[in-house]
């Protein structure tokens, strides 16, 4: 059981990472160093004083960045490989009792594979509410990321067993989101009427 909670931890946390790279890690090193998280051996390094104000100042610049529109974009294409490395390091993080080859597999294409997902699905988002609005309400884009990034970081520490319900279900909202965009069909220009 313990495996299967550090791996819901992990996965959550990645999941966490494809809304915003950093909130995710200073999350992690604030509850390592706090006590409330226990990492792999490997990992300690992320409850290090070091670690947590280098994480933290990373993320106060990406949360203030995104509330820049244009910025937000061109930084969608730094964030999508980012947010993928970051989901890997963390579900290792979290994950003990496993050997290091099925850790690093299951780290690599489940942690990364959800914070690169994720990620593609709010970059894609963004990207049409700045072709909606000129990028006007990307703030209120980023606002809901952000949003994103803290609550699933906090389900994913203090009750790991929510993310069950939380992967799947952002899953399906970006893949319905997608579809819809898809599917949209062209809008005609209305034709004159004759009179």
């Amino acid at each position: 059981m313990e495996t299967f909670l550090s791996i819901c931890i992990g996965l959550g946390l990645s999941a966490a990472c494809g809304f915003r790279v950093f909130v995710p890690m200073f999350f992690v090193s604030v509850a390592a160093s706090t006590g409330h998280l226990t990492l792999a051996p490997t990992f300690q390094w992320l409850g290090t004083d070091a670690a947590l104000i280098i994480f933290g100042v990373a993320t106060v610049l990406e949360v203030g960045a995104f509330y820049i529109p244009w910025l937000d974009n061109f930084l969608d294409t730094l964030a999508t490989p980012a947010a993928i490395v970051a989901g890997t390091i963390l579900t290792a993080a979290m994950v003990t009792g496993m050997s290091p080859v099925l850790k690093w597999t299951l780290a690599v294409i489940a942690g990364g594979g959800i914070a690169g997902t994720i990620q593609a699905g709010t970059a894609l988002g963004r990207g049409a509410s700045t072709l909606a609005s000129g990028g006007l309400t990307n703030p209120l884009y980023a606002t809901v990321e952000l949003g994103g990034s803290v609550l699933t970081s906090a389900a994913a520490v203090f009750v790991p067993l929510l993310v069950v319900i939380i992967i799947p279900t952002s899953a399906g909202l970006l893949y319905w989101r997608w579809r819809r965009l898809k599917n949209r069909p062209n809008q005609a220009k209305p034709q004159p009427s004759a009179s």
